[in-house]
């Protein structure tokens, strides 16, 4: 790995194909060395400036190579097409080294040794299998023989640690802004990283908008779940859906439909890193127009959880929620009307602007969504009842007494024909 890594952030070009080999191998040696440079190449710290790191994701091959790792490994819970039978040891029963490695099991002085050709019962089967049964062994995996992976449970827990570090490279590839363009276009990419949350979802039994578990079972990687949520939030502004119906090679077979439930999935989960992401991800997705005709079916449960998660203490799930709503209700009236006649909405958007959340920008979006609200003509009935909420916002906190001037004049200037009983005093 020395040379591999000897100069610097950029990586040289003799050995981007023995990368993607001995990603392709399924050798652990090969495969751990593979994964570890890539780790740290893909690394970077928060403010670090490597303008001679070279884009990975555009490396031909590498791509897909580390998200075949992740497709094949990710599941401990896949069938096992192979098993490894029991191998009886004889010779050199009472030898410390025996060249045989520790994989097998030694006789005592009292057992037999059974023979295949003793009978088709299954009396001698179930005899040998409960004698020489291997046990566990130390989790050295990397210096056991062959260099292949075992066939058993540990071997298979071994494999999905293998790609959970692959969705961890992924995930930091997402970072660099030379690879969003070429992970964001790559189908396999998104239909692997939907399917780590889709399969997630599905094994905890997620009902919207609450996660109930009913299976206890769980075989997906909670920091792989993480790491595939986090990569498709930040290629959320490149991302375009439609991918799923295109004509690009499908690996995985995702819909636009499914993909949209695996979302919906992670907002209801109970995890703040989850929710929070989720909550960013719709924000971002509705920013494209192509995306609106698979995220609006959902509206009336998205917005449920919004406004729940704007209950939440002043923090990150706030913020997003907030985030998430900004946008939404930028994109048509339908979506104006639905988050308006949404129960506490309007309580709530006034309560964190009362608060205060500690980022100013959020409690601005909070205004303008109120703001947005307002516009709608069909929503005046439901925002008058908060007259008087509204003016006491226009004298408390200068920071907003344009958007409430605004919104107390656009409320009561000019009243449609259902509300034109109502009286106000502003505007009139």
């Amino acid at each position: 790995m020395n040379y591999v890594l000897s100069s610097s952030t950029a990586l040289p070009e003799q050995n981007n194909k023995r990368i993607v080999l001995a990603l392709q191998s399924g050798l652990k040696s090969e495969l751990t060395w593979a994964l570890n440079a890539l780790t740290l190449l893909s690394f970077k710290e928060k403010d670090e400036v490597r303008k001679d790191a070279t884009p990975l994701a555009k490396i031909p091959g590498l791509l897909d190579a580390l998200l075949q790792v992740v497709d094949d490994w990710r599941d401990i819970a896949l069938p096992r097409v192979l098993t490894k039978a029991p191998r009886v040891r004889s010779l050199g029963a009472n030898s410390a080294v025996t060249g045989f490695g520790n994989g097998y099991e030694t006789l005592n002085s009292g057992d037999s040794i059974p023979h295949p050709s003793a009978g088709s019962g299954s009396s001698n089967k179930d005899v040998s299998a409960q004698k020489f049964t291997s046990k566990p062994r130390p989790s050295g995996w990397w210096f056991e023989e062959d260099g292949l992976f075992n066939l058993d449970e540990e071997g298979r827990a071994e494999k999905q640690l293998c790609a959970v570090a692959a969705s961890n490279i992924i995930r930091n590839f997402s970072f660099m802004p030379d690879n969003e363009i070429a992970m964001g276009q790559n189908r396999h990419c998104l239909e692997t990283m939907f399917q780590c949350l889709e399969d997630y979802v599905t094994e905890l039994g997620v009902v919207f908008p609450y996660a109930i578990v009913y299976c206890l079972n769980v075989t997906e990687d909670e920091e792989l779940v993480t790491n595939a949520l986090e990569t498709i939030m930040n290629l959320g502004p490149l991302l375009d859906i439609r991918i799923f119906s295109s004509s690009k090679p499908s690996y995985i077979k995702m819909t636009e439909k499914r993909a949209v439930q695996a979302i919906m999935g992670m907002l209801g989960s109970a995890v703040k890193a989850w929710h929070c992401a989720a909550a960013e991800l719709l924000g971002r997705l509705i920013l494209n127009p192509d995306n609106e005709p698979f995220l609006l079916p959902f509206a009336p449960q998205i917005y449920k959880r919004l406004v729940d998660l704007m209950s939440f203490p002043a923090g990150d799930a706030q913020a997003a929620a907030i985030g998430a709503l900004y946008n939404l209700a930028e994109v048509n009236m339908d979506c104006r009307l639905k988050l308006a006649s949404e129960r506490w909405a309007v309580d709530r958007l006034l309560k964190v602007i009362k608060t205060p959340h500690p980022v100013p920008e959020v409690c601005r979006k909070a205004a303008l969504i109120l703001e947005n609200l307002v516009l709608e003509p069909q929503n005046k009935p439901l925002l008058l009842a908060y007259e008087n909420a509204f003016a006491e916002m226009l004298f408390s906190d200068t920071r907003y007494t344009d958007t409430f001037a605004r919104i107390l004049y656009e409320l009561t200037s000019r009243p449609s024909n259902k509300v034109a009983s109502a009286r106000g005093i502003w505007g009139m």
